[in-house]
């Protein structure tokens, strides 16, 4: 049995249904991988990206792993002139997440956090569950019920 992770424990205290899905075993690292490793498709497999506006203020963005953010419409849909990715050696102090294991669930603080509309195509969605090796499965509805979350047209064409 794997240990729980910080996100597991919160969805547990939330009383929020999941399943947790362990891949370490398969050495999938890219979002593709992982998603092979999950046997789904990387449609329905959402990457977490953290970003920094103009205004300096933080935000995260939910994409299937097999798409691109598109900056400026995730700037607009924020109410930002523009964002960039956050380093990632900023990552880990900011949100207590290293690049590949990072979940919208557990920062250090919240941010602000939009996911691709894509995600209201699918009875269930997967996201890290806070470690490398770790996929979380649940309905955007509970990810609702832990985290808000708006939905946008967010990725480039």
């Amino acid at each position: 049995m794997e240990q729980k992770t910080n996100v597991m424990r919160l969805l547990d205290q939330k009383k929020i249904e999941y399943k947790a899905h362990f891949y370490g075993s398969t050495g999938a690292v890219g979002g593709i991988e992982v998603a092979n490793a999950l046997a789904e498709s990387p449609r329905q497999v959402f990457k977490t990206l953290v970003t920094v506006g103009k205004s300096k203020k933080y935000y995260v963005f939910m994409i299937p792993v097999c798409d691109e953010l598109d900056l400026k419409k995730a700037a607009a849909c924020v109410g930002e002139k523009s964002i960039e990715m956050l380093k990632s050696k900023e990552l880990l102090p900011l949100t207590g997440y290293v690049h590949g294991g990072c979940s919208p669930i557990g920062m250090k603080k919240f941010f602000r956090t939009t996911i691709h509309s894509s995600a209201l195509e699918f009875d269930r969605i997967y996201f890290s569950g806070g470690r490398i090796g770790c996929q979380i499965e649940t309905s955007l509805e509970n990810l609702k019920k832990i985290i808000k979350v708006d939905t946008a047209e967010i990725i480039s064409e």
